[in-house]
């Protein structure tokens, strides 16, 4: 039983995930005075871990077993439960798990929480402050006389998420990696399995970090320069901007630009549609680099013949590549590969597009470096 609640509480996280979104706010269709009560909650999640468990352990409780009063928490309260037991088994695991707030064993373990009488109106201990011992009650009272507690659930871990991703977290910076290193860990930061959106953003850091090295070190960018890289959701048609990465010459005008992909095969309408982006600039060179395989021998034909025709009607020398290959390259033009590392953690520390799994699968990461 215990594997399949792990499942249970797994999905529901997933479907939190997903319902946030990349606009991070809370999906719910509860009306405006359950989600007050609910938020009451959520407010004092940090200082009132106890009652943070002891609700989401009721909830899932009640979902699992719809016949249980939840409101009866221990076996020796007429027709109980052991809330106390089912918590330490599943519930704060599960918390711990997706670092949300938590107690050491269980939500039971406070004087507040642990009288042994029901959770009902006339419930005695000292829930403080007033407000959330108020919430708290009616919640149970309204889960009781039948709210729909997947909607309860769901909204209390959307706002736990959110809560999260708040949370500043110090990311490593490895100083001695070698570049075979470096391009290994980004291999694995790119293409690990997020629940969260935002991993199409993690390329498109290492490549702005790159270029923020080479600005300085290039012959080629002297006197250029690297244009500030904007938000994950600004449309490069609202922008003016031609690709994610841009940088101009002294006149102002577009002198290079990288479109990033990440999952994306490179096709011959990729590169129309970069062309449409830029036809009208004066930009020297264009970038369209993706993680995703190469694409079959045909496309790839028919993409070289239209490189071809554009550098013949515009000028531009435009390059298609592999993601790898292009941060291999460009590492070893750096003298000093640290400067990267420097920037692509600084660059993952402060951009709103990414969540704090990222983050976490970082660190992760350089932990379990050999």
């Amino acid at each position: 039983m215990a594997a399949t609640i792990k499942e249970f509480l797994n999905e529901q996280y997933t479907n939190a995930m997903l319902a946030i979104g990349s606009d991070d706010t809370i999906k719910s269709d509860l009306n405006q005075a359950k989600q007050a009560l609910l938020n009451t909650v959520l407010q004092y999640s940090e200082s009132a871990k106890g009652v943070l468990t002891v609700f989401i352990t009721s909830v899932v409780y009640k979902i699992l077993h719809p016949k249980q009063d939840i409101r009866n928490h221990q076996e020796g309260i007429q027709n109980g439960y052991s809330g106390r037991t089912f918590d330490s088994k599943n519930i704060t695991p599960f918390l711990k798990q997706c670092k949300f707030p938590a107690m050491a064993e269980s939500g039971w373990l406070t004087r507040s929480l642990e009288q042994k009488v029901p959770y009902d109106k006339d419930y005695k201990g000292a829930i403080n402050p007033s407000g959330l011992k108020a919430a708290f009650l009616t919640l149970l009272e309204n889960i009781q006389n039948g709210a729909n507690c997947t909607d309860y659930l769901s909204y209390i871990l959307q706002g736990l998420i959110l809560k999260r991703n708040q949370h500043t977290i110090d990311l490593a910076k490895p100083t001695t990696l070698s570049i075979n290193s470096i391009l290994n860990v980004l291999d694995v930061h790119f293409h690990a399995s997020y629940k969260a959106e935002g991993a199409s953003r993690l390329p498109v850091l290492a490549f702005y970090a790159i270029y923020e090295c080479l600005i300085n070190e290039a012959k080629r960018f002297k006197g250029k320069q690297l244009l500030p890289i904007e938000s994950h959701t600004s449309a490069d048609a609202r922008s003016g901007r031609i690709g994610d990465i841009e940088i101009i010459d002294e006149n102002n005008r577009s002198f290079e630009a990288v479109e990033v992909k990440h999952g994306i095969t490179i096709s011959l309408q990729l590169v129309l549609d970069a062309y449409s982006k830029f036809q009208t600039t004066a930009v020297n060179r264009y970038y369209i680099l993706s993680t995703a395989p190469k694409t079959n021998k045909e496309e790839s034909q028919k993409i070289e013949k239209e490189i071809q025709r554009i550098k013949n009607v515009h000028g531009c020398q435009l390059i298609v590549n592999g993601i790898m290959p292009s941060l291999k390259y460009y590492l070893r033009l750096l003298d000093n590969s640290f400067e990267f590392v420097d920037k692509y953690v600084n660059l993952l520390e402060n951009d709103t597009a990414l969540k704090f799994e990222h983050k976490e699968k970082w660190n992760k990461i350089i932990s379990e470096l050999n």
